[in-house]
C-alpha cells in the first residue's frame, strides 16, 4: 500500500513554528515510504480565508523542502460534501435542529445545575414534520447533526497507542450551520475518502474528534484511515502558539537568516526521543524518525536550540552548498567562507564578518599599545601568506617585545579586525593581505606610513 498523507491547513494567516510540526511529520513519514502527500487548503471559511494566505502558505512549504503531490482547495470542492450531506440525511444520520444559540446555552447550563453533562438531548429528533414548518415558518433556518451511535470508538494511534472514544458521553456534532455552510469535520471527512487518504497524522488535540469522524467514515462506506496523534509544539513556557498572534512564524524566521531544515529539525525532532542535531538533509531525517520516537509529553520550542543548531549547520557546510548564495552578496571565495563560517550563526551574517577583510574597519589601538603594534608592523614578513604566517609572526613580535598570552594577541586582533571576537587570525590573515595589515598597524612615530 503507497501511504497517502494529507496537510490541512486554513489560509487565514502565515504558518508559524507550531504549524510546521504537522507539515514536516506527514512529509517525512512520506517521503520514508516514497508515499503522496496532500495539500489541502481548508478555505471554506470564507470571511477570514485568502487567497494571500494560501499562497504564503505554499512558499512557506516550498522553502521547508515541502514538494506536495496534489493541492486541493475545499472551496472548489463544494458539490463533494453536498452529495455527502443528502446521503447522511437519507440515512438519517443528519437531522434538522432548530434550537437558538441562547436555548441551546440555557440547555447546557440547566444539565449542569441538575449535575447532568451538558449534551445535546436531540429534543430535535421528536420534532413532526408540522413541527419544523411551524418553526420555519417563525423564520427559523435548520442547523443539521449528526446522530452519533454512542458506543466506545476503538482505534490503534500510531503513536499513542490503543485509543477509545465513547461517542455516548457527546453531543451529536453540527456538521452544516443554518446558513448551509459545512463546519471543518464534514468536509474533512469527505475529502479524506475522496482523496484516499491512508494516514491522518496531526495534533493530540484532535484526539476526542476522531470517534465522531470514525463514524461519519463509517456511515459513507470509507475506509477508516490510520491515525497518529502527536504532541504539540509550544513556546518555552508551554504556552500556545497561533497564527493570529504572529508566533514565530515561518516568514520571520527566514527573514532573520535561520536555515530551512534548522527549522525543520527543531519542529519535528523537539519531544521526541531523539536529540536535536544536524541531518545533511530531509532524506536523512526521514530515514531516522519514526512516529513511534515521539513522546507523550510536551513539546517545548526553545529558541536557543534553534540559534544553536542552525550555527552548527552552517560551521559544518560545505563551500559547495554555500556557493550560491555568496555569489548573489559578491562572497564566492572559499577561503573566505572556510575561514568566516564558524564565527556565524546565520548565514546573512557573511556580510558582516566580510568586511573585517575587506573593510573600511575602524582599528582599536589604544595608547599603551601603539609603540608594540609599530613593532609588529615592522615585522610583517614578505608575503605569500599562509596558515603558518600567523605563528611565525607572533613568535617574532615575541621575541622582539617580550609580550606573550592576552599582551600578544589581543592587541593585534583589535587593529587587524577592530573587535575583540571573531575567526581565527591563522586562517584570517592570508585574507587580508600584507597591505591592509601595514594600514591597519600604526606606523613607528615620526615615520612615513
Amino acid at each position: 500500500m503507497t501511504p497517502v498523507v494529507r496537510y490541512a491547513p486554513s489560509p487565514t494567516g502565515r504558518l508559524h513554528i507550531g504549524n510546521i510540526r504537522p507539515a514536516m511529520l506527514n512529509w517525512l513519514f512520506a517521503l520514508a515510504r516514497s508515499g503522496e502527500y496532500v495539500l489541502r487548503m481548508d478555505d471554506t471559511d470564507l470571511a477570514r480565508s485568502t487567497r494571500e494566505s494560501a499562497d504564503g502558505i505554499e512558499a512557506d512549504l516550498g522553502w521547508l523542502g515541502i514538494r506536495p503531490t496534489r493541492l486541493v482547495r475545499q472551496s472548489e470542492r463544494t458539490a463533494l460534501y453536498d452529495a455527502a450531506r443528502d446521503r447522511l440525511i437519507e440515512a438519517g444520520r443528519l437531522y434538522p435542529c432548530y434550537e437558538t444559540e441562547d436555548e441551546l446555552d440555557r440547555r447546557r447550563k440547566r444539565a449542569r445545575a441538575l449535575g447532568k453533562p451538558p449534551i445535546y438531548d436531540r429534543a430535535a429528533l421528536n420534532l413532526t414534520a408540522e413541527d419544523r414548518a411551524r418553526l420555519e415558518a417563525e423564520g427559523r433556518r435548520p442547523h443539521w447533526r449528526f446522530k452519533l451511535d454512542g458506543r466506545p470508538v476503538h482505534f490503534d494511534d500510531l503513536i499513542r497507542g490503543p485509543q477509545t472514544v465513547n461517542t455516548a458521553s457527546m453531543s451529536d456534532p453540527v456538521l452544516v450551520r443554518e446558513d448551509g455552510t459545512y463546519l471543518y469535520t464534514l468536509p474533512s471527512v469527505v475529502d479524506d475518502i475522496d482523496l484516499g487518504i491512508t494516514h491522518v497524522i496531526r495534533g493530540e488535540d484532535h484526539v476526542s474528534n476522531t470517534g465522531t469522524q470514525i463514524e461519519i467514515i463509517e456511515a459513507l462506506g470509507g475506509k477508516v484511515p490510520f491515525f497518529a496523534h502527536h504532541n504539540l509544539l509550544t513556546g518555552a513556557e508551554g504556552e500556545g502558539l497561533s497564527k493570529r498572534l504572529g508566533s514565530l512564524s515561518v516568514a520571520e524566521l527566514r527573514e532573520e537568516g535561520y536555515e530551512a531544515i534548522a527549522v525543520a529539525i527543531v519542529a519535528v525532532l523537539t519531544g521526541t526521543s531523539l536529540s536535536v542535531e544536524p541531518y545533511e538533509s530531509l532524506e536523512a531525517l526521514a530515514r531516522r524518525l519514526d512516529l513511534s520516537m515521539i513522546s507523550h509529553g510536551p513539546a517545548r520550542f526553545d529558541p536557543a536550540e534553534l540559534e544553536t543548531l542552525n550555527a552548527r549547520l552552517l560551521h559544518a557546510m560545505p563551500y559547495e552548498a554555500a556557493e550560491p548564495r555568496l555569489a548573489e552578496l559578491g562572497l564566492a571565495d572559499e577561503k573566505l567562507w572556510l575561514a568566516l563560517r564558524e564565527n556565524l550563526t546565520r548565514f546573512p551574517q557573511i556580510a558582516e564578518w566580510a568586511r573585517v577583510v575587506t573593510g573600511p574597519i575602524e582599528p582599536v589601538i589604544a595608547d599603551e599599545d601603539r609603540e608594540f603594534l609599530a613593532v609588529a608592523r615592522d615585522l610583517l614578513p614578505p608575503e605569500p601568506w599562509d596558515e603558518t604566517t600567523w605563528s611565525a609572526w607572533t613568535n617574532a613580535v615575541k621575541d622582539a617585545t617580550g609580550r606573550k598570552g592576552k599582551a600578544l594577541f589581543l592587541p593585534l586582533r583589535l587593529a587587524l579586525t577592530g573587535r575583540h571576537d571573531g575567526p581565527e587570525l591563522k586562517s584570517l590573515l592570508p585574507l587580508l593581505g600584507r597591505k591592509a595589515c601595514l594600514d591597519r598597524l600604526p606606523a613607528p612615530s615620526g615615520s612615513r606610513t
